[in-house]
């Protein structure tokens, strides 16, 4: 593994994990804090479930797996709740800078008894609350989402989060070539994402997606990658769609690829990609701080030129989330535009995914980059361009 920034858990007897810096996760509470002064509010619940929720990750460094509640005020220390009895020790190996408790399965209960003991009346509220949850603390509690103000500070990386998303890229980069190397006839989808998840898992690393388009370049009949993976096996004259991201710890890579399989790419694939290779680098051409979501429409206008259209968004934000500006193009828009420019740390996905307008053929290519003072970082580093396998043969 290639270091990154921030350092190792310590307690040798049960192994490490990888680690944000001290500042690092005090720049964090402080941004929290910020917005409870913002917002008149006298304490935070961040919540998540089921493995999603990324603030309680970002603030405590632990991965929600069931159900965990934050319970966080100003001038107190931080308290947590997980759900199951026995992920509480892994629990209170890895997160960082909270008590970590378990008392029953609704964490919302001992969280809420937590906050009117701080004598809490206006909370906000981070994270993904189910019906049964908000109840707990409606009853209670004045309650104010602050999801549109952490989605805010997401938004712009700090330098250690840009490293970790730069070692994600790498390992992202891996995978797609793992999966380049590996196809030939026979092979199934679901073997394919096995190919992916092995490149990395050795790692530490996790699978964050990886999405698969298998179809017959000369009767093309998937335009987009699917998100769950058929039977269908590999055979010579396909093309292989594929949008990688693997995971280092709730930082991913993302690399968006296309691999034309034991034969020269088609006339129509070649100039799918053609196209999907100038919308890029028109895109991160005019990517940039003070760069607005109309102005990279407008630059990707050379899909619609040449007669085609898009499927899948052709920018998103990235990094800890699906974030602003998630975009369309002008043939298939993403409306309302957000009334945003992109700032510098940024970090963004671009992914021109060329289509007919039929939706019988489509290409895809891009990656993640980072907005920098004067342009963008492009952080994946495998070789761009349609790619092309022996497919064994």
């Amino acid at each position: 593994m290639q270091t990154i920034v921030g350092t190792m858990s310590d307690g040798a007897a049960h192994g490490r994990y990888p680690r944000f810096s001290p500042d690092e996760l005090h720049r964090r509470r402080s941004a929290v804090t910020r917005m409870l002064t913002e917002a008149e509010l006298d304490a935070a619940l961040v919540f998540g479930a089921n493995r999603t929720g990324s603030a309680i990750q970002w603030l405590t460094e632990w991965p929600v797996t069931r159900e965990a509640s934050l319970v966080l005020s100003p001038d107190l220390d931080d308290a947590m709740w997980v759900e199951f009895y026995n992920h509480l020790p892994n629990a209170r190996r890895m997160a960082t800078g909270t008590t970590v408790s378990w008392d029953g399965h609704d964490t919302t209960v001992p969280a809420a008894a937590e906050l009117s003991r701080r004598g809490a009346r206006r909370v906000g509220v981070i994270g993904p609350l189910g019906w049964r949850q908000h109840a707990v603390l409606a009853a209670s509690f004045e309650i104010v989402s602050l999801d549109g103000a952490y989605v805010r500070e997401r938004l712009i990386k700090s330098d250690e989060e840009l490293e970790w998303m730069r070692h994600a890229a790498r390992l992202s980069d891996g995978a797609i070539e793992a999966i380049r190397d590996a196809v030939s006839p026979g092979m199934t989808e679901a073997e394919i994402g096995a190919v992916c998840e092995s490149s990395y898992l050795h790692t530490g690393a996790t699978n964050h997606i990886h999405y698969l388009g298998l179809t017959s370049m000369d009767a093309p009949n998937q335009c987009v990658p699917s998100q769950w993976p058929t039977d269908r096996v590999v055979e010579i004259g396909d093309v292989l769609t594929c949008e990688i991201s693997a995971s280092w710890w709730g930082y991913a890579g993302q690399v968006l690829r296309t691999i034309a399989i034991g034969a020269d790419p088609s006339p129509l694939y070649r100039d799918l990609h053609d196209v999907a290779d100038a919308a890029f680098d028109a895109i991160c051409g005019v990517l940039r701080p003070g760069a607005s979501p109309e102005q990279v429409i407008k630059a990707a206008a050379v899909i619609e030129d040449a007669g085609y259209t898009i499927y899948d968004d052709l920018v998103h934000g990235y990094g800890g989330g699906y974030f602003p500006p998630i975009l369309g193009s002008s043939s298939r828009a993403n409306a309302p535009l957000p009334d945003m420019t992109f700032e510098e740390g940024m970090t963004v996905v671009v992914q021109p995914n060329v289509i007919t307008t039929d939706e019988r053929a489509g290409v895809q290519t891009g990656g993640l980059v980072a907005i920098t003072c004067d342009g963008v970082e492009q952080l994946q580093r495998a070789p761009r361009g349609l790619w092309r396998t022996s497919g064994g043969v």
